[in-house]
């Protein structure tokens, strides 16, 4: 762990005779557990769960032009960021950030490096993305390591590179290094020994009066060679023996927090990162959501309604809703979606106060509808080919070798066969996602209502309007699929069966930006134009697929029809220029959906998804569910 010593300090530990060297141990421990179910943190419930508590530095890089620099990295939900550096080319940080890793959970750290600017919002210059499993992993003599930084811009293009070092302590390395540091508090004399009377002072630090009155029956039990002192071993076996048994700490001696006595593994946790906050070395700030956030200059963050706008995960309401954080799936890190900070005034404006939508009823409607027929003719024309630099530059997107002759050729694009994997393809019992999108999940639509659309009319039946079959779906399960503007825009098959109808149903175009859809002054999915398709199955009944237009999207285009007998994974259809949503009900009891989707959902964060990841299992099928892979 850096501080006391977690890799290998001796080159002998790699012969074949010897003890097997830190990372041999820590690769065979791991077994690069990629394949667990994404979740965001939560207590661990077991050693099993906790590959330890990893040290990361953030050593120093190499810039092609001098700056003043700072870097960040994000793993999980948490991110870090460095100071900012002198003026120069080559900064040099040697900030360092303690994290728990576990085996199942995220792992693959993003590092961002920004050149700062006091004035206005700091720039993003490289990044690199590193799997701490596979780091962790290999052999190697040097404690750090250089990665390239690439071009947010261009993933083929270097910028830098950056120096960093990662190391982690497993679960029993942790209990006895954390023990021998902290019992090192009281041993006033500094001769690496506690006296009875020291050992009296740690027991009062523990805040646990049952040990303080058996604090001379536990100095005997930890001087086991009886010279009438314990030393740091003696006493660090004696912790960990009784917190399996009877534990002794029952607050932490180094912020006074009551700890859980019973969650022994979360508890240690606390206390060894909470000692290490204090060690006087360059620690990364911590707090932060997603690297944009903890980059902000100061005056950026003023401009943004700093005393009104607050930066949680999930959606807030009101003034608040100025920020969309969403949760990756693949690489199970928050990330903030890319969107200009003038519309979202705008949008706050106009859906989040009665007075917007006030002016929405008086005739912007009507304008809303001819804005998005002419900017679809528009993005129908040769001359809308040349938005398409400008477009991939604000959104930080990879660049193209081919050529498009319309903005709309390019935004409808195909994928090239295979790019998105089909979740068990054989198995029609198991239904995946139908776009590459930002997901929200519910077993039912009162818990949407609940979590996410705060629209006071919203309901099924309004949803999917005079169809035939729409009772079939009462209280059933709810996938919303948010295709944001940067998205790959055709929709696909969740489920393989007949397509039953397409049924056309007319109505506004309002945004489906989730500042419109928490808004408790408009009801988006049921006020907007749609079109909703039956999809009937064999494993989860009636399926209903409702494709939902939107501001500046010109129309909805299908490409299979009613009577066509359909694969999951299939394409369905696409949309024109703009994002828009696809909506997926299933009956009641139908389908159990994935977790770890519905865990995000709960806490109203969406997570990015990719065509083809599992979604659920058929509950018809399968009484039991199987952990399947989601990636």
């Amino acid at each position: 762990m850096g501080h006391a010593g977690s890799k290998s300090t001796s080159s002998d530990d790699d012969s074949p005779d010897a003890n097997p060297s830190y990372r041999h141990r820590m690769k065979h421990k791991l077994h690069l557990h990629r394949h667990a179910t994404a979740s965001h943190h939560s207590p661990l419930n077991t050693h099993d769960d906790l590959a330890g508590i990893a040290l990361l530095t953030l050593v120093s890089a190499e810039m092609e032009i001098k700056d003043k620099w700072l870097a960040c990295v994000s793993i999980g939900e948490q991110t870090f960021r460095t100071h900012v550096s002198h003026q120069t080319n080559k900064p040099v940080w040697k900030s360092e950030k303690k994290f728990v890793l576990e085996k199942n959970g995220a792992h693959i750290a993003k590092v961002s490096v920004f050149e700062t600017n006091r004035v206005s919002k700091n720039n993003l210059v490289g990044y690199c993305e590193i799997d701490l499993f596979e780091f962790l992993s290999r052999v190697s003599d040097s404690e750090t390591e250089v990665f390239q930084l690439f071009d947010p811009s261009s993933s083929n293009t270097v910028v830098g590179k950056i120096s960093l070092s990662c190391s982690v302590e497993d679960p029993i390395e942790t209990e006895k290094s954390f023990a021998r540091r902290i019992l090192s508090i009281v041993d006033y004399d500094g001769d690496g020994k506690l006296s009875l009377s020291e050992f009296s002072e740690l027991i009062k630090a523990f805040g646990n009066q049952l040990a303080e009155k058996k604090k001379e029956e536990l100095f005997k039990a930890a001087d086991e060679n009886g010279d009438g002192v314990v030393s740091m071993d003696e006493l660090a076996t004696l912790i960990a023996l009784q917190q399996e048994k009877e534990p002794l700490i029952n607050c932490c001696p180094v912020c006074g927090e009551l700890l859980n006595i019973l969650d022994k593994l979360n508890s240690l946790i606390h206390m060894s990162l909470c000692f290490d906050e204090g060690t006087g070395n360059q620690v990364m700030t911590g707090g932060f959501l997603t690297d944009k956030q903890a980059s902000y200059g100061w005056m950026f963050k003023l401009s943004e309604w700093a005393h009104v706008s607050s930066y949680d995960v999930g959606l807030n309401s009101g003034s608040s809703a100025s920020h969309i954080v969403v949760y990756d799936r693949v690489k199970k890190r928050l990330v903030e979606e890319i969107i200009d900070g003038k519309i979202v005034l705008s949008m706050r404006a106009i859906y989040q106060s009665k007075l917007g939508l006030g002016i929405m009823d008086k005739g912007a409607k009507e304008i809303l509808q001819s804005i998005s027929e002419k900017q679809g003719k528009k993005m129908n024309s040769v001359e809308s080919a040349k938005d398409i630099p400008a477009f991939l530059e604000f959104f930080k997107a990879r660049r193209f070798c081919r050529l498009f002759n319309t903005f709309n050729e390019f935004f409808i694009r195909e994928l090239k066969p295979g790019a998105r994997p089909i979740a068990c393809k054989e198995r029609d019992d198991v239904a995946v996602c139908a776009a590459d999108c930002r997901l929200m999940a519910f077993r039912t639509a009162e818990e949407s209502l609940r979590f996410w659309i705060k629209g006071k009319k919203f309901s099924i039946r309004g949803l999917l309007g005079d169809i035939s079959c729409s009772n079939a779906f009462i209280d059933g399960t709810l996938v919303i699929f948010r295709l944001a503007p940067q998205d790959y825009h055709r929709f696909h098959f969740p489920v393989s069966g007949t397509i039953e109808q397409i049924v056309d149903i007319s109505g506004s175009l309002y945004t489906v930006n989730p500042i419109a859809v928490n808004s408790k002054y408009c009801n988006v999915f049921t006020e907007n134009k749609r079109a909703v398709s039956v999809i009937s199955t064999a494993d989860f009944g009636k399926v209903a697929f409702v494709a939902i237009g939107a501001t500046m999207v010109g129309s909805i285009t299908f490409t299979k029809k009613a009577g066509d007998h359909v694969q999951k994974g299939d394409e369905f259809g696409y949309f024109s220029f703009g994002g828009s949503t696809v909506i997926c009900v299933f009956e009641k009891d139908s389908i159990a959906l994935d977790e770890d989707l519905l865990a995000n959902s709960a806490r109203s964060l969406e997570t990015l998804v990719s065509v083809g990841m599992q979604l659920g299992v058929s509950v018809k099928k399968h009484t039991e569910l199987s952990s399947l892979d989601i990636n």
